[in-house]
């Protein structure tokens, strides 16, 4: 022993006891908001309930409303805003005056392990270990509640008697999924997330306790369990250790920290720890992750510096050059060993089928979903997995090749585009075998993003000159045998081969043009020759193209321009074959005949933000139908050129105040019915609602 210690002797030694008797549970209470001075011991608690899992507590303590500090005016406005006027079983104040307060627990500290409470005794020390430390802090659970009564009383206000009738009119579309099978890291995200915890201590049900005050005698008899009740070594070996055992116990020996990197969603990429990586699976990564790609854009998602030629080489082992552009390979992208996510088809089989179409689009720019299943065979889950993996669709031109012909890196490397030209032709002879096809079979498409063929201008004048005269009787005999046939009464025919489509006209340059490129199935497009509108003044509606749009007037009473060229297309697609008396519609001349069809534009104010496209921001409404009604629409018309959407009092006030107390709530609703639609307690005017 050093010399120095007899400066500083022992004066006592304390036996230290461990008592177990309440280990599991012994809280500690905190109360941070309230001086310790002024403690709740003395306070009556009404009520106290644990979660003992989650340790989550709540007390209700009863308040003084005899003090001097206490306001009644307030506590009884608390008590009406929270309960109401009614008098239930379930209200939370019961005598009309906020009586009580509760309070929450949180927990302090997740770690109590080296926390206990200390009762010395006799020259004993006495510890038990801490199960919980928890911070009671008020509760103002009470405040929601009368948020919640207030928003239902504004809600009840504002719908009116209306609420019921908007309720069954309103039809919503449910849709059924079915979700895939959920990965252990998104598994472990989901049992991390705020959401997932909350959830979990919602489930937990709660253990109604009662309270005992500090003096009460059930207390003392409780406190007794503080104390060790086997005073003896053999029960307490926890604090019976060793010097070295106890020096290890208070500096516990270093150990090395492993840094835990965050983990990240499969599908999300880091461009940091990529490029950690060697180049060969940079180039495999990215190419697995974007799919198709092409080459300018891979290069500058590397490190700059790198040598195209070491790229090009690592690029060609992952990938397959379709229309200049690199697709990651089918084998990449299903392993060997592995399985369809969605039908558990086997990956040598996925292989195969996505070749195919890879095989496709190098022969042309956009495929049709059924040919490709018709030939692969394969789920309509998997085929659609294969074509948006490197196609978007398109409007009736089925699935186009995500990105544009890169000729310039054909260019450059044309050794590249002739070894992958060969290679294709390799996969080809195998799919030949597989699926039983030839080449033939798949006729290139001519396509309208192909290379244009450049004509000068007077090679165009004399060749449309030429075709004039050689054409000019034909379209004659023709123009004069379909006069004859419209003065005869209608009959079958099936010589003529000719359908009718709206021709999309921009009626100014912010509008866009419907895609037509699909024609209809009963004939050529756009009806008869152009002769016909020159000879016979197109330009002007038909009789037939009137009568369709009063009568679908007639139905809708509000229609939107888009809607009512979709309606036209589904009319025209299911004429018979040869049936063509629309002539050449433009959409010119569809807007001329709406008006013609005592219609009127309805010019809808519509939101700033609004994304609706400009046909669907062309509304026209039924002006006159010849009935009394008329009157009612015409109110409601007017209301709709200054606001965006209304409320149902809005409008019915408004139909009061032009056509008196005459208007019903039944004309109210049939009005609501035929022009609008509602969505959100609001009412807006059909088509308007841009989905």
């Amino acid at each position: 022993m050093a010399s120095g210690d007899d400066d500083d002797p022992v004066i006592q030694e304390i036996d230290v006891y461990l008592a177990k008797s309440l280990v599991e549970k012994l809280y500690l209470f905190q109360y941070p908001v309230r001086p310790g001075s002024m403690s709740y011991d003395n306070a009556a608690h009404l009520s106290a309930r644990i979660k003992p899992k989650h340790q989550k507590v709540e007390l209700e303590v009863a308040m003084d409303t005899m003090s001097p500090n206490y306001c009644r005016s307030k506590g009884e406005q608390i008590a009406l805003n929270v309960d109401g006027t009614s008098s239930e079983d379930s209200n939370t104040y019961s005598t009309k005056m906020m009586d009580k307060q509760a309070f929450s627990s949180i927990q302090a500290t997740t770690n109590t392990s080296r926390y206990a409470a200390a009762v010395f005794r006799k020259g004993e020390l006495h510890l038990t270990p801490l199960q919980g430390i928890l911070q009671m802090r008020p509760s103002f659970t009470y405040l929601d509640k009368a948020d919640t009564k207030h928003r239902e009383r504004e809600a009840a206000i504002e719908a009116g008697d209306s609420s019921q009738d908007e309720a069954e009119d309103d039809v919503k579309q449910i849709t059924v999924r079915f979700s895939r099978p959920e990965s252990e890291q998104a598994r472990q995200r989901r049992i991390q997330s705020y959401e997932f915890l909350q959830k979990k201590q919602a489930e937990e049900p709660w253990i109604h306790l009662h309270y005992h005050g500090v003096k009460d005698g059930r207390s003392e008899h409780e406190r007794q369990y503080l104390y060790c009740q086997a005073m003896d070594t053999t029960e307490n070996t926890e604090l019976v250790k060793t010097p070295s055992e106890y020096l290890s116990m208070l500096m516990p020996p270093l150990a090395e920290e492993k840094v835990v990197k965050p983990m990240g969603p499969s599908n999300v990429l880091s461009m940091a720890q990529l490029r950690t990586l060697p180049l060969g699976d940079q180039v495999k990564t990215l190419m697995k992750n974007v799919k198709v790609m092409p080459f300018a854009n891979l290069m500058g998602l590397l490190a700059s510096g790198i040598d195209s030629t070491s790229v090009l080489r690592c690029i060609q082992q992952v990938a397959l050059l379709v229309q200049g552009n690199w697709v990651v390979k089918s084998d990449v992208l299903y392993p060997k060993n592995t399985c369809s996510s969605h039908s558990g088809v086997p990956a040598e089989v996925l292989c195969r089928g996505r070749d195919f179409v890879m095989w496709r689009f190098t022969q042309e720019r956009t495929l049709m979903r059924k040919e490709v299943a018709a030939t692969i065979k394969l789920p309509p889950e998997d085929v659609k997995d294969f074509l948006e993996q490197m196609s978007v669709p398109r409007l009736n031109r089925g699935w186009e090749f995500l990105l544009p012909t890169d000729h310039d890196f054909v260019k450059k490397h044309p050794d590249v585009a002739q070894r992958q030209h060969m290679l294709w032709l390799g996969i080809q002879s195998k799919l030949e075998k597989v699926f039983n096809f030839s080449k033939d079979d798949f006729v290139p498409k001519k396509d309208a993003h192909m290379e244009p063929v450049h004509v000068s201008g007077d090679q165009r004048l004399k060749t449309a000159k030429d075709n004039a005269q050689e054409k000019h009787a034909i379209l004659q005999r023709e123009l004069d045998a379909r006069r004859l046939k419209t003065s005869r009464p209608p009959v079958a025919s099936g010589e003529a081969n000719s359908s009718v489509q709206v021709k999309q006209e921009p009626m100014s340059d912010s509008e866009e043009p419907m895609d037509t490129s699909g024609s209809l199935t009963n004939g050529t497009v756009n009806g008869y020759p152009d002769s016909h509108n020159r000879h016979g003044g197109g330009n002007a509606p038909t009789p037939e193209l009137q009568h369709f749009v009063r009568n679908i007037f007639l139905k809708h009473y509000v229609l939107s321009l888009s809607e009512l060229k979709r309606l036209f297309n589904l009319h025209l697609a299911s004429l018979p074959t040869g049936h063509a008396v629309y002539g050449h519609v433009t959409d010119r001349m569809l807007q001329d005949t709406i008006l013609l069809s005592h219609c009127k534009q309805i010019l809808v104010p519509f939101p700033p933000q609004s994304n609706a496209p400009a046909d669907e921001q062309k509304v026209f409404g039924l002006w006159e139908s010849g009935e009394t009604f008329d009157k009612h629409r015409q109110v409601l018309f007017e209301i709709f050129m200054k606001n965006y959407r209304v409320r149902r009092n809005v409008i019915q006030s408004r139909l009061t105040q032009e056509l008196g107390d005459a208007v019903t709530k039944t004309d109210v609703d049939r009005l609501l019915k035929e022009c609008c639609t509602s969505l959100g307690g609001m009412w807006y005017l059909k088509g308007t609602v841009h989905s």
